[in-house]
């Protein structure tokens, strides 16, 4: 497998990782630089030369995965027998600088209803690396014409048309996927709002409209649903930043991306 391929099977299992590089060579070493080995929380692929540099650099890897503070560092090797070394001796005479670089597992968003709220906040959040899923029981929301706007993404996303049941995406998302309910159904919210609330590990869970849609939802979500008052807490409505009062689709969008960037820094501390 190459380290692309590694890089993205990682990402795709939703797993972080580790991107180790050789950057730059001194002298004889087992491998040139730009050689490349990722590693994974219980695998690796490819090699930086083996022996002790790998072993340190693999060692290291581990330590930094999973760290919500990792960032990219360099570690430095003398090949020689004169250096004490954790995984033998590696005396080929030159020098090595390897390079870490973190992979984190990236945010992941659901957007229930992609209409003009939800394709504009779709367009901001498919600027930043991301899981985006897009669910709509309307097959016009979701045409390939509407969504040629993301065709230059930096998200991976995954589009979903749910004509009858769209709360059964939810079973599908990832532990700590952020949840935003947009529909053009307030029954569909609804509907939406109760499975999300019964629907374990999900991450924040955001809910668009007025006062006076939430007031008849909670009570709803209380007498019907049966949730208590602490689990009812779990939903955010209105969405956003306060400070942004604009109405325009547009401008709804980035009050919308802003707070849900700044719930990716407090998930990351």
């Amino acid at each position: 497998m190459t380290w692309v391929a590694a890089v993205a099977r990682l990402r795709a299992r939703r797993e972080a990782g580790v991107l180790v590089t050789v950057a730059a060579v001194r002298g004889h070493a087992p491998r040139k630089a730009g050689a490349k080995l990722v590693v994974g929380p219980s695998g690796t692929w490819g090699s930086i030369g083996g022996g002790n540099i790998e072993a340190v650099a693999i060692d290291r890897a581990r330590e930094l995965i999973g760290r919500h503070d990792a960032e990219p560092e360099l570690m430095e090797f003398k090949l020689n027998d004169k250096v004490t070394n954790r995984h033998g001796v590696q005396c080929c005479g030159g020098a090595v600088t390897v390079l870490l670089e973190p992979l984190p597992v990236v945010p992941a968003v659901a957007v229930f209803g992609v209409g003009h709220v939800g394709l504009e906040l779709a367009r901001i959040l498919a600027r930043h690396h991301l899981d985006l899923h897009l669910v709509d029981s309307r097959p016009d929301m979701l045409t390939d014409e509407r969504l040629a706007v993301l065709a230059d993404a930096v998200a991976q996303v995954h589009v979903h048309h749910t004509p009858l049941l769209p709360e059964e995406v939810l079973e599908e998302l990832a532990p700590g996927t952020h949840v935003l309910i947009m529909t053009h159904d307030h029954a569909e919210d609804a509907a939406l709002a109760d499975a999300a609330l019964r629907t374990p590990g999900l991450g924040s869970i955001g809910l668009i409209g007025s006062a006076a849609k939430w007031t008849r939802f909670r009570h709803r979500l209380a007498t019907e649903g049966g949730h208590d008052a602490a689990t009812i807490d779990r939903i955010k409505t209105p969405i956003g930043l306060a400070e942004i009062t604009g109405k325009e689709p547009a401008t709804i969008a980035v009050s919308v991306a802003a707070d849900l960037l700044r719930a990716f820094e407090q998930d990351g501390r």
